[in-house]
């Protein structure tokens, strides 16, 4: 009998230590928001940032040259400062932005940038990106 009990304990023991080692090893994962197509038809996603909260979208329009940027929460709920800016990356051109308490998304705001740089930025609360000279041409 002490060797079934011993066995049975050793089972248990195994088992607690399995359960506990998956428990640990699977890692949580933060979900990308989508991009909601308020720039309108014609713009595709040509790039994005992740930011804690949700994630920016910098669109092109091929037809129209224009470039739009919106801000996107991945779960919208009580407001919070949120900003989409862009402009042409040149030094002193005007910021187009939309910055202010949101619960989904922040913009669109647009910039006609044909063969320039643009300057690009993005915040859902603390979290922000700043890109320079980005998407020549």
């Amino acid at each position: 009998m002490k060797r079934s009990i011993k066995h049975i304990l050793a089972r248990v023991a195994v088992a607690a230590v399995a359960t506990a080692g998956a428990l640990v090893a699977v890692p949580s994962v933060a979900q990308a928001a989508t991009y909601n197509g308020v720039c309108g038809s014609g713009y595709r996603v040509i790039d994005s940032v992740e930011l804690v909260g949700g994630t920016a979208f910098l669109t092109y329009d091929s037809s129209t040259g224009q470039n739009c940027a919106v801000t996107v929460r991945t779960n919208p709920g009580d407001k919070v400062y949120m900003l989409a800016s862009i402009r042409v990356g040149i030094p002193n051109s005007p910021w187009h932005k939309d910055g202010d308490y949101y619960g989904t998304y922040a913009g669109p705001v647009y910039v006609s940038a044909p063969g320039q740089c643009i300057d690009w930025v993005a915040q859902i609360d603390q979290s922000s990106s700043v890109r320079f000279d980005i998407h020549c041409g």
